[in-house]
């Protein structure tokens, strides 16, 4: 496999590489993976007028048929995702596949001079993020992450406001997800996958396993092999516009509690997770629940914490809540009588700090924005409002935080040096080993 010519077509990087753009020139699209996010991603690019969908991959063959008519009939039907990359008509990839296959995926396309539209979480496991980011940088490629948020009107609206420091002196960030969805899934028995999906390419680079229907379609993401469950996924959501908002590096430390505490199925990622990180000035922290919502105003998603009011955002909109001046004596616990001596407070009256303001926001924007976006920077051979980088920092700070769960340890992060700072068992968790043969393949292209 590793002698194949998609990893290192030097001459058609090179061609793709100093092509000139007309903006009305049209980009040949090849899409891996036809799953929940998969189908989205079809909708989006078919909207987009200066899209060909020329091809469609798949391990599923039913999904594989739908992926196809979704593109309008006409796309090639690829089982195999190494013949698409290997599709010399194909300028742009886009891979919805699950999450251990991002990085290597990603890479080889872009080895083959392809430009990439890939899905958050952008990586498995920290150092693919490195190797994505090099490789990308190599090759001249644009890696637009899957982060949509980044590209709604809301969302660099609330960001322009928080740096012109609406809200005053940021010092702490609430990010949490909450839903109940007991008592799970189930356990369904081990057997043999079906003879129309392809279980061993599907499991690719991941460890081999018995099929179990939860090993597979949809479900991949409870199991520590495929994915980093709801923190690589929903916090990786949060905590991108947290970096992009504050323009952060990473965090000094980290500290996760959390399990499989409530559900009653065979996943192995925590329906309960608690992460909390200092980035030094500021905290952020994480919560997730998958077995009890809570209160609608409890549950905001996302929400600012800064001296003179706070801002909660999702995807519907973003809204300021100004707090009021007050003299410090009048928070002072009031009982019966009042003992002399200790602050005594003016009676001025309390005004606010800054001026309250909502906006609503589009979800169904946010997705054709964010494809427009990386469609531009295909042509202007710029580097996208959620580049490769971008995305390796933020998936970072989700995996530390599981690593800090599964150690039962807090860890120190050197953000410069991109490792935990005493803690070897910690830090060898910051790779994972590649099943063969795609071990050789990721060192063929790293060379």
């Amino acid at each position: 496999m590793q002698t194949r010519r998609h990893f290192f077509q030097g001459a058609a990087t090179a061609l793709a590489a100093g092509r000139v753009w007309g903006a009305n020139d049209r980009v040949q699209v090849g899409f891996i993976g036809y799953g929940l996010i998969g189908a989205q991603h079809v909708y989006d690019f078919k909207n987009q007028k200066d899209v060909d969908m020329a091809a469609m991959s798949e391990t599923y063959q039913p999904r594989l048929e739908e992926g196809v008519k979704a593109c309008g009939g006409r796309a090639k039907a690829y089982k195999d995702f190494r013949k698409l990359i290997d599709d010399r008509e194909i300028q742009a990839v886009c891979v919805s596949t699950p999450d251990h296959w991002h990085a290597l995926m990603t890479m080889m396309a872009c080895a083959a001079g392809k430009d990439v539209y890939v899905e958050k979480p952008l990586t498995l496991f920290q150092a693919e993020g490195k190797w994505m980011t090099e490789v990308a940088r190599r090759h001249d490629r644009v890696v637009q992450c899957g982060t949509q948020q980044r590209s709604g009107r809301h969302y660099a609206k609330a960001r322009q406001l928080l740096r012109e420091g609406r809200i005053g002196k940021i010092h702490t960030v609430r990010m949490q997800s909450a839903r109940n969805i007991m008592p799970g899934f189930g356990t369904p028995p081990p057997g043999s996958a079906p003879s129309d999906f392809d279980y061993d390419m599907w499991l690719g680079p991941a460890p081999a396993r018995r099929y179990e229907p939860h090993r597979g379609i949809y479900h991949f993401r409870w199991f520590w092999d495929y994915s980093g469950g709801q923190m690589t996924n929903l916090a990786a959501h949060s905590l991108d516009i947290v970096y992009w908002g504050i323009d952060t590096k990473g965090p000094k430390s980290v500290a996760s509690v959390g399990g499989r505490y409530a559900l009653q199925d065979d996943g192995e990622t925590p329906d309960t997770q608690d992460a909390i990180y200092d980035f030094g000035g500021w905290t952020a922290s994480w919560h997730h629940r998958e077995a009890s919502a809570g209160a609608p105003r409890t549950n905001s998603g996302l929400e600012f914490f800064g001296t003179k009011g706070s801002l909660a955002i999702d995807r519907g909109g973003y809204e300021i809540f100004a707090d009021r001046k007050v003299d410090p004596a009048l928070a002072i616990p009031r009982f019966k009588g009042h003992p002399a001596g200790g602050p005594s407070a003016s009676n001025a009256a309390p005004e606010r700090w800054t001026e309250p303001q909502k906006e609503p926001g589009s979800s169904d924007e946010q997705f054709d924005l964010h494809v427009r976006n990386f469609l531009d920077c295909i042509k202007a051979r710029q580097r996208p409002v959620s580049d490769v980088e971008d995305g390796h920092r933020v998936a970072t700070a989700c995996h530390l935080a599981n690593i800090a769960l599964r150690t039962g340890r807090k860890l120190n992060w050197d953000a410069a040096k991109e490792t935990i700072i005493g803690d070897r068992e910690a830090a060898q968790m910051l790779v994972r080993p590649y099943r063969k043969p795609w071990d050789r393949v990721v060192e063929g292209l790293l060379r």
